[in-house]
């Protein structure tokens, strides 16, 4: 308690204000229904107005990608605005097919029928969700661009893009490439990313096998352990789908990290060079966005009763050695989604090459902990009673294993030490310059955020999400940890309150939004987010069921104006919206992920499914724009 004090003192971190985006009222109705919703802001003062695009209403605009078709800056003038999109899962080129899968000696990975591994999220063969993030890299004078795929067996692929005079983005032909990732003991599960300051992709590894559990199910016959994603990496990189040739190569902590690639452009042929970062930690990362000091980062760990982390880098533009820090939740107010000022715990220090080299080792669970019973959420002395994404238990740290459990079971440790592991779904970062403001998207706001036990304890749960704004310290202020050790970072944030919020809705069996759970004019499940500097503009995708067809919104910080720009196919996730500036234009980067894709037979649009071709069901890549006069 003493510690908290001080560092309330020493941050001098002001109570803070939940805010709740105006919208909806109680009872779920909203502009659509006659009655003022979130559409009736004022237009004053925004920076960047959209044309407002329709929900989706008859079975064509449900099947398609359709976007806003102009937008209107503060001086007036107004540039017209389309999708295009640059590739899907599934195309051919340069003797490469963009989203299959390869095994540790880089064969393409077929199944006993012979049909390819490829993580395009439409059904039949395909496995896991599909093309996420793809960055756009301005390197040595062109361009390029990093896409990574959500499967089990974690694929990357770069290529080069082309821009012509009048900004139109295209892909340079027979220049797609496979990245290998066997440096980093193979890829898993990529999810979202970024582009660094210095143009590199920084991608993720979500959903880290659960390496407790591996330990104690693990078939030494077979290799095979029960866990879905584990045993598909089992067969299907290290051996082949019939588990012939079995080996132990595989491991648990050989996945759940931040990869890195970068480009080198400078020869005709560039080259994509992939690197692993262990010292960043271990968790269910959906990504690690870089500040403008490049050396601070934060990293958002998605699930139930997850972690919010940093890590603040001994070098700018190098992640491969560093400080990692998970947040404590003080809570100031339960209303609106909630408020809370952060204090940082420190974790540990290392380096890539440190926790490399023990991961090589493959090592086990129960070399870091001793596991005791958990007995009405106590336990025994000499155990600390967790409950994390993992569940509850009692842990024991062994003698001397600080280093692993810090960056190899970063959550578990984390909450051992007092960190708060009660976030629901932590999704996208970004940071908005102008206001020196971070921004997360909480896909959910339930489970361990809106019960009564921990650190948090909003008063009314919300299953449509909300999006969080934190103060990041003024530069010339001095950040501590929880043990008054100073923070090496200008960057680090002080506190977070609920910014943008869903609103939960219900309307009438039989009327044109029946199927939405979340007001259709509001944002649902909040998933990733980009931030327009100069602009006031936070751009929000979402990955919902809540709306059947997911949506991306404009939100003015200024005017809290929404607006609806994109709606993508029935069934699918806009993963990963990003704002680049490349060449004086503008652009919205838009990934739509495994189309119909999340349907079942109790939906109401189920029959779009039957329906939809299998070109129409792949993921795919695009851009929004381009911004001309932006």
């Amino acid at each position: 308690m003493e510690n908290r004090k001080t560092m309330m003192t020493m941050l001098s971190v002001a109570t803070a204000t939940a805010l709740m985006m105006t919208g909806c009222n109680s009872d779920g109705t909203d502009g659509i229904d006659g009655v003022s919703g979130l559409d009736s802001a004022s237009a004053s003062g925004i920076q960047l107005d959209f044309t407002e695009l329709s929900a989706p209403v008859t079975d064509a605009e449900k099947m398609e990608i359709r976007t806003s078709t102009s937008v209107t800056y503060a001086n007036g003038s107004t540039d017209a605005i389309e999708f295009t999109k640059l590739i899907s899962a599934s195309t051919l080129d340069n003797s490469e097919t963009f989203g299959l899968s390869k095994d540790n000696q880089e064969t393409a990975i077929t199944y006993a029928d012979g049909s390819p591994f490829i993580c395009d999220g439409a059904n039949g063969n395909a496995r896991g969700s599909g093309l996420d993030h793809s960055s756009i890299l301005q390197k040595d004078g062109r361009l390029f661009m990093v896409s990574q795929f959500e499967c089990a067996v974690g694929a990357m692929y770069g290529m080069e893009l082309e821009q012509d005079t009048a900004g139109a983005l295209s892909v340079k032909a027979d220049s797609l490439k496979y990245i290998s990732q066997a440096d980093g003991f193979g890829g898993w599960v990529h999810c979202a990313g970024m582009t660094t300051p210095w143009e590199s992709h920084l991608g993720s590894e979500e959903y880290e096998p659960d390496a407790k559990s591996i330990e104690n199910n693990l078939n030494t016959t077979t290799m095979l352990t029960g866990d879905k994603n584990f045993d598909e990496v089992t067969k299907y990189y290290w051996n082949d789908e019939n588990n012939t040739n079995v080996s132990a190569n595989n491991n648990p902590y050989f996945y759940g990290y931040i990869p890195e690639v970068t480009v080198d452009g400078t020869a005709s042929t560039p080259t994509f060079n992939y690197t692993k970062h262990f010292s960043m930690g271990r968790a269910a990362w959906e990504l690690a966005y870089v500040m403008p000091d490049e050396k601070t980062a934060y990293l958002s760990d998605d699930g139930t009763n997850v972690g919010f982390y940093m890590y603040v880098a001994d070098t700018a533009k190098d992640l491969s050695a560093g400080t990692l820090y998970a947040a404590k939740w003080i809570q100031t107010s339960a209303q609106n989604g909630g408020a809370a000022d952060l204090i940082w715990i420190k974790l540990g220090h290392s380096t890539d090459a440190e926790i490399k080299t023990i991961v090589a080792a493959e090592p086990k669970f129960s070399d870091i902990f001793t596991t005791g019973t958990v007995t009405s959420d106590t336990c025994d002395t000499g155990f600390t009673f967790v409950n994390t994404a993992k569940g509850k238990e009692c842990l024991q740290l062994n003698t001397g294993k600080e280093t692993e459990a810090a960056f190899l079971e970063t959550r578990r440790y984390a909450a051992m030490l007092g960190a708060t592991t009660e976030f629901r779904k932590e999704e996208g970062i970004t940071f908005n310059p102008d206001d020196r403001k971070l921004y997360v998207a909480m896909s959910q706001v339930t489970k361990g955020m809106s019960d009564s036990v921990g650190d948090i304890h909003v008063a009314e749960e919300n299953s449509c999400g909300a999006v969080y704004a934190l103060d990041v310290l003024d530069s010339t202020e001095v950040a501590y940890d929880s043990n008054s050790n100073v923070i090496n970072s200008t960057y680090v944030v002080k506190n977070t309150r609920a910014k943008v919020i869903g609103a939960p809705a219900t309307y009438p069996a039989g009327s044109t939004y029946e199927a939405y759970t979340c007001s259709v004019n509001g944002i649902a499940n909040p998933d990733n987010v980009t931030y327009l500097a100069g602009k006031n503009t936070l751009i929000i995708g979402e990955d919902t069921g809540d709306h059947p067809n997911d949506f991306v919104w404009s939100y003015d910080i200024g005017t809290e104006k929404l607006t609806r720009i994109v709606s993508t196919p029935y069934g699918s996730e806009t993963t990963s919206p990003y704002w680049y500036d490349i060449n004086g234009f503008g652009y919205l980067s838009l990934v739509t992920q495994h189309p119909f894709g999340e349907v079942s037979g109790g939906d109401v649009d189920f029959n779009l499914e039957a329906s939809a071709t299998e070109t129409q069901k792949q993921s795919s890549v695009g851009v929004v724009g381009p911004f001309k006069s932006w």
